[in-house]
């Protein structure tokens, strides 16, 4: 078996643990059984577990941010050159999408949905840590072009108003599916482009709206 298949097995099962019991919680003996490969095998590929912690959020965040990023940047070379400016809609189209076709590719994304869902819910710990260091370029690059799109909304509202709206995007990516209570003439299956425009006009209202 190549070093590759190990390095793959171990990430896959810290990240199905991590997603289940949270990192803390998550022992590297667990974390090996479940991967059927030894401890020196993880010192081997990370280091430690600091470091396969953030290889885990680096192997799916890194391209996921890399599609937002590259739409992103499409998008305001095309309004610059056109002497326009973007609007609201389509610069959070360029985060909301690749965000939710994440969902749609198995079960090696629900499980880092729902260790990023974890992560979000503690606050306070390394994996939040990690996260953040891997988002915030990108997120202050969504923010000044969200500013750009509105600019007659105050940095401080704007701010608040893109909170809500990740807060709102990271319910849908955590409980899609998982409603307890949906009224008998409703569905919640839908293609992933309904969903993002459904989420879209949820979004910009918000993000839009003008204070009386």
């Amino acid at each position: 078996m190549s070093q590759t298949d190990t390095k793959q097995r171990i990430l896959d099962a810290a990240e199905h643990l991590f997603a289940r019991d949270g990192y803390h919680a998550t022992s590297l003996r667990s974390i090996t059984t479940e991967a059927e490969a030894n401890l020196a095998a993880v010192n081997y590929h990370f280091g430690s577990k600091e470091s396969l912690l953030e290889a885990i959020i680096d192997r799916r965040l890194r391209p996921l941010n890399q599609i937002r990023q590259g739409q992103l940047d499409a998008l305001l070379q095309k309004t610059e050159a056109a002497g326009t400016i973007p609007s609201c809609r389509d610069v959070l189209r360029t985060f909301v999408e690749p965000t939710l076709r994440l969902r749609k590719q198995g079960s090696g994304s629900e499980n880092f949905i729902a260790l990023i869902g974890r992560t979000l819910a503690e606050p306070q710990g390394i994996a939040m840590s990690i996260f953040m260091r891997n988002m915030e370029p990108l997120l202050a690059r969504l923010f000044q072009a969200l500013n750009l799109s509105l600019p007659g909304v105050s940095r401080q509202v704007l701010f608040w108003r893109v909170h809500f709206v990740f807060g709102s995007l990271s319910h849908v990516m955590r409980c899609h599916e998982r409603h307890s209570i949906v009224p008998e003439d409703v569905s919640i299956d839908m293609s992933v482009e309904e969903e993002v425009e459904l989420f879209l006009d949820f979004a910009v209202a918000g993000m839009e709206v003008k204070k009386q």
